[in-house]
């Protein structure tokens, strides 16, 4: 189950951008996580590492729609030859400030239910921590979690609605059976429509089934250890992996010295007894 200190060690910055984001999550999982059948923590390793991805960990709740022309061009080369030719299609020109509503409105325009001559395609862009795209996609979200997102967008990615709608909309996705399967392409596929940052969901999977299975380790292990140097204070904050690496000796030797022992980094009988004592303290 999701923990407060799990999601600070995953999302260190995770309130950068939405101040109080990962407390929220935190205090949500508990609820959302069974009622939409994350029963496990199979399950929710795999929707945090889709999360993860989409929207950089906390950091990137609101898609990032401010294009040049130039961009524009590289990101949709099937759509657009060259700036001019992108300027001209959306109705724009070099130094206009309305030009990335123009460019999204065009290019996210009569699909994903966005109403031609509207602003549905800057209205509804990715937000929240599936990035739910496309008016048909925040009513489809809003109708499954009671919430009327096509007049209220914004509330996809506010902190007390971020998790159930995250949550939902992997659901809605129809991820759940290829999460169960454990089948990281699947999930992507239907989360995504396609692949795109597979490898990044992956490597964002393995981390997050780690921390998630390393909530109850043995004493005195390593990932206790690392766990336990988290709870006391550790800086930058550990990933509990089991493995001891140059961060885990790092912060150790910090703890070391901070408690009048030799900081060389290494566990003994007097850092693993001031370590326990600390933790009877906290």
């Amino acid at each position: 189950m999701l923990s407060l200190t799990i999601m600070r060690t995953m999302w260190p910055h995770g309130n950068s951008k939405v101040p109080g984001l990962v407390e929220a999550i935190a205090a949500a999982a508990p609820t959302v996580s069974p009622k939409y059948g994350l029963t496990s923590d199979l399950l929710i390793a795999h929707a945090m590492a889709q999360f993860s991805h989409e929207c950089g960990a906390g950091n990137d709740m609101v898609e990032d729609i401010n294009y040049t022309p130039e961009r524009a061009c590289e990101v949709w080369p099937s759509r657009f030859k060259n700036a001019a030719d992108c300027l001209a299609k959306v109705g724009s020109f070099a130094g206009d400030r309305d030009f990335a509503i123009k460019l999204i409105d065009n290019v996210y325009g009569n699909r994903m239910g966005n109403r031609p001559g509207t602003h549905d395609g800057s209205t509804f862009i990715g937000r929240g921590l599936s990035q739910v795209t496309g008016r048909d996609g925040y009513k489809r979200l809003g109708d499954k979690i009671g919430l009327n997102l096509v007049d209220n967008p914004d509330l996809v990615a506010a902190p007390a609605n971020a998790l159930e709608c995250g949550v939902a909309d992997f659901i809605l996705c129809g991820c759940l059976p290829f999460a169960q399967a454990d089948d990281v392409q699947g999930v992507t596929k239907h989360l995504n429509g396609g692949f795109i940052g597979l490898s990044e969901r992956m490597s964002w999977l393995t981390r997050w089934k780690t921390i998630l299975g390393a909530q109850n380790p043995a004493r005195h292990s390593t990932t206790w250890l690392q766990v336990s140097l988290n709870k006391l204070g550790a800086h930058p904050i550990l990933v509990p992996d089991g493995s001891f690496g140059p961060m885990t000796a790092a912060a150790l030797a910090e703890f070391q010295a901070a408690h009048g022992l030799e900081a060389d980094g290494e566990v003994g009988p007097k850092t693993w007894a001031a370590i326990d004592e600390a933790l009877a303290a906290v």
